[in-house]
């Protein structure tokens, strides 16, 4: 199937009869970052466990690398940090990613410098991580995850509880991952913003169940810059949009608002041609939907 490393068909997961993920499917190519938006309660950890193997789902399947066997085995190639990671507060960096490699036996002394470089960390010395920021520990977590040189990093809300310096840090470092190391990244966030700025493919979800999968050349296209119009008269101004200015890309939002697709250019004169038919306009200027405002729309504003 492609080049895909992670597929998941038709997941549910219920406790205690309650369903809170219904009919999930995704696929994820190798070398890319895939965004899983949703609010809290959404479904996106459960989906991560199930991943990991924590959970194991009430129905579907999961493949890693092309298969549905030894998911055991293939997981030994992906690393996860779905909780908040552990850190001994009172060692260095270099002491706690030094203390993982020995208590898993991993051989490669050289890896800890290369993921110092890597996370940022590479100067901070004999300062202890309980000095160090939320921003810090997130990075020197994701560092500890890259031990084991995984083909798959499932990070689960990663920038939660950061401030915007330490965001754009973590945003950062896993670029980094993916285009220097080649690792694939499956990422959560209910900050939608932040994913627009970093995936290459988006899984909405909302309430455990699959709203859309696309690609983020696919949102840049549905993300579309508009002329945003209100008018005292919503569907007589639609009519006069396509019968007085022949214009067809346009929806109209919750009854309230018109936005216009095309002729993005020719804001005066359509302001000339409604006001010349008599409709008071409130509204219009140049717009464009970012993530949240599509997940929104898509989700029918069930965010939490």
């Amino acid at each position: 199937m492609g080049n895909s490393v992670i597929t998941m068909r038709g997941l549910c997961k219920s406790y205690q009869k309650q369903e809170v993920l219904h009919d999930f499917s995704l696929t994820v190519e190798r070398g890319h970052i895939c965004g899983l938006i949703g609010p809290n309660g959404a479904g996106k950890t459960t989906i991560m466990k199930i991943l990991a193997g924590f959970f194991f789902p009430t129905k579907g399947e999961v493949e890693l690398f092309g298969s549905p066997d030894h998911l055991d085995d293939s997981r030994t190639r992906m690393s996860f940090m779905v909780e908040q990671p552990i850190i001994a507060g009172s060692m260095t960096a270099r002491q706690n990613l030094e203390y993982i490699r020995y208590l898993r036996g991993y051989p490669d002394e050289k890896r800890i410098d290369e993921i110092l470089d890597l996370v940022g960390l590479a100067n901070t010395g004999k300062k202890r991580a309980n000095k160090f920021s939320l921003g810090m520990k997130q990075r020197l977590g994701i560092g500890m995850a890259l031990l084991p040189k995984p083909e798959i990093m499932v990070l689960d809300e990663p920038v939660n509880g950061l401030d915007p310096e330490g965001i754009v840090e973590v945003r950062q470092l896993i670029k980094r991952m993916q285009e220097e190391w080649g690792v694939t990244v499956l990422i959560s966030s209910h900050l939608l913003s932040e994913l627009s700025e970093l995936c290459t493919d988006f899984s909405i979800i909302s309430h455990g169940e699959l709203i859309e999968n696309l690609s983020r050349e696919e949102l840049l296209i549905k993300c579309r810059n508009h002329i945003a119009l209100r008018t005292d008269d919503i569907n007589k101004t639609a009519a006069i949009l396509e019968d007085k200015l022949q214009i067809a890309d346009y929806k109209v939002i919750h009854g309230e608002e018109i936005q216009i697709f095309e002729r993005l250019g020719e804001i005066l004169h359509i302001s000339k041609t409604l006001t010349d038919h008599g409709f008071i306009i409130t509204k219009l200027n140049e717009e464009g939907q970012n993530l949240e405002d599509y997940y929104l729309e898509k989700a029918g504003g069930r965010n939490e």
